[in-house]
C-alpha cells in the first residue's frame, strides 16, 4: 500500500477511534475534567498522533493502548460515583476562599490564588465589593462560585411574594423558513394553527427564520429581514383585558339593578370573577 494511502486509513481509523471514545467518556468540558481526565485526554490524543504516522510499527498497538487508556478512565470514573473518599482524592475538594465576608488568605495561598485573580474571578460573577460577598469557594474544576449576602443577591418574585405561573420549555416549530413538524405535535398543535398564527402577524412562513411557542401557545418570530418588526403576541394581554371588563360590568349591574336578588347574584358573580382573575394573574402577567 503507497505511504500516503496508509497514512489517511490509519487517520481515518484514528478519528473513528477517538469519536467513539469521546462518545463513551462523555461530555464534560476541558475545566470540568479533573486531572486524570486531562492527562487521559492529551495521552490519547498522542497515541491516535502514533497509529496515523508511526509506519515503523504495529498500528494496532496503538488502538489497543487507546483502548486500555479509555477502559481504566471509565473505571476510575465508576469507582468514583461510588466512593467519595476516592472522588475527593482523585478531584479534590472545594476550597473557601471567603466566609462570612471575610477573605481567607491562609487558603488563597494554598491555591497559588493572588488577589488580582480572586478579583477577577469575582467581576467574571458581576460582583466588584469584596464587601457584598458572603461566601466564595473555589470549586474542583478552577471555578468560584459566590453567594452575595442578603442585601446584595437579586430580587425575585418570591421575595416580594408575588407568584408567577410554571414555565415549559419553548418549541422550536420553524427554522430556516421550514415548519417543524415533531415540536408541533409536541405541544398539540398543526400546522392549520401555525398557519392562522402567522396571518394575524401578517408573516409569510418562508420569511421566518425562526419561530418558537412557549409553554402558554403563543408564538414569537424572528424574520430574516432584522428591519422589519413583529408585533408580540397579546392573547395573554387581551384576555386578562376582557376579564376585567367583565368583573366591571358584572359590578355596574349590581349597582344599577333594583332587585335585590339580582344584586346579590351580581356581587356574587363579581367576586367569584375576582377570585379567577387573582389566581390566573401570576400566568397572564408572565
Amino acid at each position: 500500500m503507497p505511504t500516503g494511502i496508509e497514512v489517511a486509513f490509519r487517520t481515518l481509523l484514528a478519528v473513528v477511534v477517538l469519536f467513539l471514545i469521546a462518545k463513551l467518556l462523555g461530555k464534560r468540558q476541558v475545566s470540568e475534567m479533573s486531572m486524570f481526565e486531562y492527562i487521559t485526554g492529551i495521552t490519547i490524543g498522542s497515541l491516535a498522533a502514533y497509529i496515523s504516522l508511526d509506519l515503523d510499527a504495529n498500528w494496532f498497538l496503538g488502538i489497543v493502548a487507546i483502548s486500555v487508556w479509555a477502559l481504566v478512565t471509565l473505571g476510575i470514573e465508576y469507582l468514583q460515583i461510588k466512593s467519595k473518599k476516592l472522588r475527593d482524592f482523585i478531584e479534590g475538594k472545594g476550597t473557601v476562599l471567603i466566609k462570612d465576608g471575610k477573605v481567607l488568605e491562609d487558603n488563597m495561598k494554598k491555591e497559588r490564588l493572588s488577589t488580582d485573580d480572586l478579583m477577577e474571578q469575582l467581576r467574571k460573577k458581576m460582583v466588584f465589593k469584596v464587601a457584598d460577598v458572603e461566601f466564595a469557594i473555589m470549586e474542583p474544576s478552577g471555578d468560584i462560585n459566590v453567594l452575595l449576602t442578603r442585601e446584595n443577591q437579586p430580587i425575585t418574585p418570591k421575595h416580594l411574594g408575588i407568584k408567577v405561573g410554571p414555565e415549559q420549555e419553548p418549541q422550536a416549530v420553524i427554522m430556516d423558513g421550514k415548519i417543524m413538524d415533531e415540536p408541533l405535535a409536541t405541544i398539540g398543535l398543526n400546522r392549520e394553527w401555525l398557519n392562522s398564527e402567522l396571518e394575524k402577524l401578517g408573516v409569510a412562513i418562508e420569511n421566518v427564520f425562526l419561530g418558537q411557542v412557549d409553554s402558554y401557545g403563543q408564538l414569537f418570530v424572528d424574520l430574516f429581514d432584522d428591519q422589519i418588526a413583529v408585533p408580540l403576541p397579546q392573547q395573554k394581554a387581551t384576555l386578562f383585558a376582557t376579564l376585567k371588563k367583565c368583573e366591571a360590568d358584572l359590578m355596574l349591574f349590581g349597582l344599577t339593578t333594583k332587585s335585590k336578588k339580582a344584586k346579590d347574584m351580581y356581587e356574587q358573580c363579581a367576586y367569584e370573577m375576582e377570585e379567577i382573575i387573582a389566581e390566573l394573574t401570576p400566568v397572564l402577567h408572565r
